[in-house]
């Protein structure tokens, strides 16, 4: 007996699909299974803004932080370098070195140097200006879903709305804890920089105003752990957390949490060569404005390590470590809007497309049935061991089942059965021409495919569009209607015709061509 192979094809997508789809049905602790989305799960919505002109700020002291290092490996005497009103502002003393700064803004893109009688002002230009800002937006995105996938939530959606906004969905957040926890970090800066203490000023710190430390060139800080206790810093840091490489959790002495952090070479170099040169001075350490520990410095410190320490739980230090390995944000974020979508709402979810899906694929088979006869039966047995693929299929690549990806299931039944009547169709307009049974049922197929194959390709193609360019509740859609539509292709070409390759020589004795194809066969 000749092998069937479309038969076999068919048997094999019947046990892959039961197989990888069971766990999602069955909802076992083992096993990959579709993670259901904010709508049917219940979780928190967010929508963010960027203050994407921090980031200009961020970038200008940025540039004059290295400006004052290069300053100082050079021998190059400036005065007065600080950063006000979007401008780097600086004085060189002697006319001299003039070249130096000329070649060393040359290398930096986007940067306008205006200078009289040895007075500097540093700008950025517009278009360096609006690049940085979508930067700092695309930015907040990668280190926002960094964060979350750390922190271990299934399927987050975190994507670009309009300029400056940022839409983020988190489905299975249940409780008011995992809600301010999973806020906390997002919306953390994590920007951590090193900074020297004035220790000329340093006593007269608590008694300070804002803007006479700035007419010294300094900032005032708070201590995270004693708000009523100031620090007076230089405004330009030695490094900061772009030159950071690693953070860990650890302990200290007093079996307390910390935060273990290593920098990058080049952060290894300056951080040794400052504090050789600072030998019996503080040096702050800064988290997100606020000074965690400003040690004295005793001796060089090389290998370019350092720690946190502060008054932590261990998640807490957990959280911490986990923004600073995923970066600091180049701009802050501000809740924008927020909604909590309870479980509830999610289970009636459910409830109702469940109820569409049996509804629909109820009425389908009825019609098929009534309408076909036996070869309706096989285009239902066809379309049930499609949606067992798709189930499967979004198992194994960990998909997320949305509300609108049931919507395009239950679209899908339709389209799937919808190849099966061009088919029988086909099949039928053979017999009518009073073809063999054989001969009837193969140019069925064959006719029938250019026109499946057309539709399918076209459909999925506009899937693909809307996957590429839509965003969340219209990914889910597109997923689960582009995996029907090529699941459609294997159980209703291949599938259903080994099923009539192996009933042939029954469907060839028989005369009731009425329980077969729900028609009565004219002609030969």
């Amino acid at each position: 007996m000749k092998l069937n192979f479309r038969l076999v094809l068919l048997i094999a997508a019947t046990i892959f699909g039961i197989l990888f789809s069971l766990p999602s049905l069955t909802q076992s602790k083992t096993g990959a299974k579709v993670t259901l989305g904010l709508d049917l799960q219940g979780g928190l919505h967010l929508l963010l803004g960027v203050k994407t002109q921090e980031a200009v700020m961020s970038q200008l002291k940025s540039t004059a932080s290295g400006l004052n290092r290069f300053a100082q490996n050079n021998d190059i005497a400036l005065d007065g370098l600080n950063v006000e009103d979007d401008t780097i502002a600086f004085e060189l003393l002697d006319s001299d070195d003039t070249h130096f700064i000329t070649d060393y803004f040359k290398k930096i893109e986007g940067m306008v140097v205006q200078s009289s009688g040895g007075k500097y002002t540093v700008t950025m230009t517009p278009v360096a200006v609006e690049k940085l800002k979508v930067q700092a937006v695309d930015q907040a995105i990668e280190t926002i879903r960094n964060r979350l996938d750390q922190f271990g939530l299934a399927e987050p959606t975190v994507a670009k709305q309009g300029v400056d906004k940022i839409l983020v969905e988190l489905p299975g957040i249940k409780t008011i804890q995992e809600e301010q926890r999973a806020r906390e970090l997002i919306s953390r800066a994590a920007k951590l920089e090193l900074m020297a203490v004035d220790e000329d000023r340093a006593s007269r710190a608590n008694e300070m105003s804002e803007m006479e430390a700035l007419g010294y060139g300094d900032k005032l800080l708070t201590d995270a752990m004693k708000p009523q206790m100031k620090y007076l810093v230089h405004e330009l840091p030695i490094l900061d957390g772009t030159m950071l490489t690693n953070a860990q959790v650890g302990y200290d002495q007093n079996n307390n949490p910390t935060i273990n952090f290593t920098l990058n070479a080049e952060g290894a170099q300056i951080f040794g060569d400052f504090t050789a040169k600072s030998v019996g001075k503080r040096l702050a350490i800064v988290l997100d404005g606020k000074v965690y520990s400003a040690p004295v410095i005793n001796e060089r410190i090389g290998g370019g390590s350092g720690q946190i320490s502060g008054n932590y739980t261990t998640a807490e230090a957990n959280d911490l470590a986990i923004a600073l390995r995923s970066g600091a944000l180049l701009a802050p974020i501000y809740m924008m809007e927020k909604r909590s979508v309870g479980p509830s709402l999610g289970a009636d979810s459910i409830h109702a497309s469940l109820l569409a899906l049996v509804s629909g694929f109820g009425l389908v088979v009825l019609f098929m049935m009534f309408y076909y006869g036996l070869a309706g039966v096989i285009a239902n047995l066809a379309v049930v061991i499609n949606l067992f693929v798709i189930l499967a299929l979004m198992s194994l690549m960990g998909a997320t089942l949305t509300l609108p990806g049931m919507a395009g299931i239950v679209l899908h039944i339709g389209l799937a059965v919808d190849a099966n009547i061009i088919i029988n169709e086909r099949i039928r307009e053979g017999f009518r021409a009073g073809l063999p049974t054989r001969r009837a049922i193969s140019e069925g197929y064959d006719k029938a495919m250019r026109a499946i194959l057309d539709s399918n390709i076209t459909q999925i193609l506009a899937c693909t569009i809307l996957y590429v360019y839509g965003t969340g509740a219209i990914k889910g859609f597109a997923v689960t209607l582009s995996m029907g539509l090529l699941a459609s292709m294997l159980t209703a070409i291949v599938g259903s015709y080994g099923i009539y390759q192996f009933f042939m020589p029954r469907i060839e004795r028989t005369k009731n061509y009425t329980l077969w194809f729900g028609m009565t066969r004219k002609g030969r």
